[in-house]
């Protein structure tokens, strides 16, 4: 049984993957986005931020953020398979049901481990280093794909709900303030005291602090919050709340479909 399921999975991977060829320009956006923005607010916006070193502060907070960017096209992928029909035929089919969900999930990781590392390429070229050693480094690399897990199949949820490729542009806009409104671009502290505190218990700012602190990259402020002490914990534990929660409700969505 498990090999039946290792096998329909990577042929739902190979379905997707042979997308990438069909459609390079949404691939190579995908891929650029995260460097455009990197560029923006390392070189028009970092010259007045009052940290010793922006770019290393902002390069992990970009690493961050780019495990949040894409997720729409997973869930639009998903949206169309559904309206087209294509669920229906693969459910009709002698193939495991979870093959579905795990190749499209492989996908989006194989895409996001892509963007990261593109990114982390162009970090080096500005000039961003890490000062740990490799352990922590993989640990670091590690932490962003776990969030980027947790987000996929929370986005793999909300597609199943949305059930429309229009209405995903809706569900997508939602991302934006869990993103922006974290530490990947400056510190809470800088923020009024409400705003702060939702922004530092913000999933996207624990792994982004964790990051900087396994990485050895310098941190700016964080008041010593116990938050903030333990990034690395906090990094961990959301991220797998995140999948108690989303991870059955999308396999639970999925089996429901056409009942």
């Amino acid at each position: 049984m498990t090999a039946y399921v290792l096998t329909d999975s990577w042929t739902m991977t190979r379905r997707g993957l042979s997308h990438w060829a069909r459609q390079p320009v949404q691939v190579a956006v995908g891929l650029v986005f995260p460097v455009m923005m990197l560029v923006m607010f390392a070189y028009f916006l970092g010259g007045g931020m009052e940290v010793a070193d922006y770019r290393e502060y902002l390069v992990p907070g970009m690493f961050t953020l780019t495990m949040a960017f894409g997720l729409e096209s997973t869930m639009v992928s998903l949206t169309q398979d559904l309206n087209k029909g294509v669920i229906d035929r693969f459910r009709s089919m002698p193939m495991a049901p979870s093959a579905v969900l795990i190749g499209r999930s492989l996908v989006d990781m194989l895409e996001s481990a892509l963007s990261l590392l593109v990114l982390m390429g162009v970090g080096l070229a500005m000039g961003w280093r890490w000062h740990g050693g490799p352990g922590e480094a993989l640990a670091a690399v590690g932490l962003l794909l776990l969030l980027r897990f947790a987000m996929l199949w929370a986005g793999i949820y909300l597609g199943m709900v949305a059930g429309k490729p229009e209405l995903v542009q809706a569900v997508q806009i939602l991302i934006w303030p869990v993103a922006f409104l974290s530490n990947a671009f400056t510190s809470p502290d800088t923020m009024p005291g409400w705003m702060g505190a939702i922004a530092e218990w913000n999933p996207m700012s624990a792994t982004a602090a964790a990051v900087r602190e396994l990485f050895a990259n310098p941190s700016w402020g964080g008041g010593g919050s116990w938050v903030t002490e333990h990034a690395v914990l906090m990094a961990t534990a959301w991220p797998l709340a995140l999948l108690a929660v989303f991870f059955p409700l999308a396999t639970r969505r999925y089996r429901a479909l056409g009942t």
